[in-house]
């Protein structure tokens, strides 16, 4: 954790935005592996397909998710789509894994939510988030204005 995420308190809800992307995410983790590992399958796969195909994907960003980094979990979320559209699916392809998928959808809107929205509210809340596309065009406007009444160097 950098001295400015230390620094600058972070708000009740977007505490609680961390606490279920972390959540989500470790639960989806476990579901996942539980899933595939434990529960009877209508397929099989081998267990390095497993791994490297359901596992690895969330393994990835674990460590910043559980350190509260506001940029991993704005990626994080970029990932667990992944998982998002593996469940709907098997929900519409395969009707007797259908509360599998289920379990895995609702965990994944949980981490969806929960570190899109934690990304936003904390870098807000830290000054890093990204400025709006009005300020930019603004910034841009006015520095290539100032640039073209200086005559150009021969």
């Amino acid at each position: 954790m950098s001295s400015l995420e230390a620094t600058v308190p972070m708000s009740s809800f977007v505490k609680k935005m961390r606490l279920l992307a972390l959540f989500s995410h470790i639960g989806l983790l476990g579901w996942m592996a539980i899933w595939y590992f434990a529960l009877p399958m209508t397929a099989e796969y081998s267990i390095l397909f497993k791994i490297l195909i359901y596992l690895v994907p969330l393994l990835l960003p674990l460590p910043g998710i559980v350190q509260g980094k506001p940029y991993t979990h704005a990626w994080a979320s970029f990932i667990v789509l992944l998982y998002f559209l593996h469940s709907i699916t098997v929900i519409y392809a395969e009707p007797s894994q259908m509360l599998y998928a289920i379990i895995e959808l609702i965990l994944a809107i949980g981490m969806f939510v929960g570190c899109s929205t934690f990304a936003r509210l904390r870098g807000q809340e830290l000054g890093t988030g990204l400025p709006k596309l009005k300020t930019v065009m603004e910034q841009e406007k006015a520095l290539f204005e100032g640039k073209a009444d200086e005559k150009p160097i021969e």
